[in-house]
């Protein structure tokens, strides 16, 4: 008795509990899609293959499990190469499956053939070329291991269309993963940690700084009981929003270029910042950053790559986020910061939020005030995708993510046309809980990705978009404008004032235009209550560039 190989990928994909492949079909998958047609694994049409890494990504950051998109060889696998490295830079479990030419046509420069293998490998954890059938399970089972293990992150399967037409003996599996050279390390070096111990029990204005480490390593009770026990204030990275409650006393708000401006100052001033899951890159920092030299650093990460990658580390921990703040939550490390959390309330006070800087957001809708209400009209489980951008930006400052709320972003690689296949994912992977998810974006990044709302109407996915136009590119506007000062843009005008409403009406979602924040207090309900898609455009002043 035999099997053909396409078909054992499908078992073996089943063996992996995957529910979803967000796929695009093609001539060298085509072996793989007859199987599929009859396997249980549900296959989503994604309208774009660049979409398809983005659906994975929201599926795997809502669920907590790989994955899975595919494509054919040549221009569809390549499609795949922004998604999967803006996986990599946010380090996101997904497997990618791409089909390729038959291996005797390999390097022949033969119809569709491109070396997917050799274009993703800098952002890849690893990546395979198929060139035995029988090694089918072994692979798979390996790529869903390296893709959730250690710092998660994406892992591509190049499968040649003759492979997946051979005949193979039944009964093929693979359970033992034994990987030469990869054994992630969870628990933190006892020395090290010593250290971490004695230089927390010193210090006079320790402050913790949460990046999306903590989130991955779901290190978010850990965290919060380490802070309330030592009685320390917590910065997260954009990545870490989440990570910790922003309506918890010893929340001190998000740092980096486009974070709130006492975050910075909080973090200049103090004397140790324990690095838990960030990389300190150059958009975690600031011009307003500018650490003295006693400052102290303890960098927590499960890639050695990145301690002191970007910040000299004076204290470097590699190991898993939640065992390694156990093993520090099992010792004294407790002190006295009281005084430290006074002159934090000062430079809070000193430097407040401001909602309405701008003369012209009394115009239109105040984003700023426009999220912050948003936050106070939705559920405590809801989950807001982010595209790039200022909506971005807004999103992640003024929308409060307390108790289950969850914040997704493209954040190392700043994709834009992530939010809405990103959201989508996350409505796949909630379809038995149905739960409030918003894809919030820009103008231009909604227009990188508006094919998929036919996968929105297909589904009739609970999604609610909520579309910022200003007909600018915003973010790069304000960019220009800061660079070079005001009035000198370029390549910035999208010039076209295009009727959204019609584009909804087209693909039957409920649609709403408003222009001031009053009307988005009305509207934002009923789209809420409303069973299947929305789209709320709100319009903002091309000159409101602040964040």
């Amino acid at each position: 008795m035999s099997l053909l190989a396409s078909k054992l990928i499908l078992k073996c994909l089943e063996r992996e509990n995957v529910e979803f492949v967000f796929g695009y079909p093609g001539g060298a998958l085509l072996p793989l899609y007859e199987a599929l047609r009859t396997s249980p694994i549900k296959h989503i049409l994604v309208r774009n293959e660049q979409a398809g890494p983005h659906y994975a990504s929201g599926y795997a950051r809502e669920s907590g499990r790989v994955g899975v998109c595919m494509a054919t060889s040549g221009p569809g696998a390549t499609n795949l190469v922004t998604g999967i490295a803006t996986a990599y830079l946010d380090s996101i479990p997904i497997v990618a499956i791409t089909g390729q030419v038959n291996r005797d046509l390999i390097g022949t420069d033969a119809f569709q053939e491109a070396d997917i293998t050799g274009a993703t490998a800098p952002f890849t954890k690893h990546s395979y070329l198929v060139k035995d059938a029988a090694d089918i399970p072994r692979i798979i089972r390996e790529a869903f291991y390296i893709a959730s293990t250690g710092r998660p992150g994406p892992v591509l399967i190049d499968i040649p269309r003759d492979v997946q037409l051979e005949n193979l003996k039944t009964g093929l599996t693979y359970d033992k993963v034994d990987i030469l050279g990869y054994k992630p390390n969870l628990n933190g070096h006892s020395g090290q940690v010593k250290r971490a111990i004695k230089k927390i029990k010193e210090a006079k204005k320790p402050v913790i700084y949460a990046g999306g480490g903590v989130l991955l390593g779901h290190a978010e009770k850990e965290l919060m009981t380490f802070a309330e026990k030592n009685d320390m204030p917590v910065i997260t990275s954009l990545m870490g929003i989440g990570a910790f409650p922003e309506d918890h006393p010893l929340y001190s708000g998000i740092v980096g270029s486009h974070g709130f401006e006492f975050s910075n100052f909080v973090m200049n001033d103090a004397d140790l910042i324990i690095n838990i899951g960030a990389r300190m890159s150059d958009r975690g920092t600031s011009k307003l950053t500018s650490f003295e030299e006693n400052t102290d650093f303890i960098h927590i990460d499960i890639d050695p790559a990145e301690i002191g990658k970007n910040m000299e580390t004076t204290i470097p921990i590699v190991g898993d986020a939640k065992t390694v703040l156990n093993e520090l939550l099992a010792k004294d490390t407790s002190g006295d910061h009281s005084k430290w959390l006074d002159e934090i309330k000062k430079i809070k006070q000193e430097h407040p939020l401001v909602y309405d800087a701008d003369p012209p957001c009394s115009e239109m809708i105040n984003p700023k005030v426009m999220f912050r209400s948003m936050s106070e009209m939705t559920s405590d489980d809801s989950t807001l995708v982010a595209d790039v951008g200022l909506n971005q930006i807004w999103s992640a400052l003024y929308y409060r993510i307390i108790r289950e709320r969850k914040f997704f972003t493209s954040g190392g690689l700043g994709t834009m046309g992530y939010s809405i296949p990103a959201a989508c994912g996350v409505c796949f992977a909630t379809l038995d809980h149905p739960k409030q998810v918003f894809a919030v974006c820009g103008d231009g990044s909604f227009q990188m990705s508006m094919g998929e709302l036919g996968v929105i109407a297909e589904h009739q996915l609970n999604v609610k978009i909520i579309l910022i136009t200003n007909t600018k590119l915003g973010m790069v506007r304000q960019l220009q404008c800061d660079v070079f000062g005001k009035g000198h843009y370029s390549g910035t005008d999208l010039n076209f004032d295009i009727d959204f409403m019609k584009l909804a009406e087209a693909y039957g979602i409920k649609g709403y235009k408003v222009d001031k924040n009053e009307d988005f207090n009305k509207v934002l309900p009923e789209a809420i209550k409303h069973q299947g898609p929305v789209l709320i455009q709100c319009q903002v002043h091309p000159d409101f560039i602040r964040i």
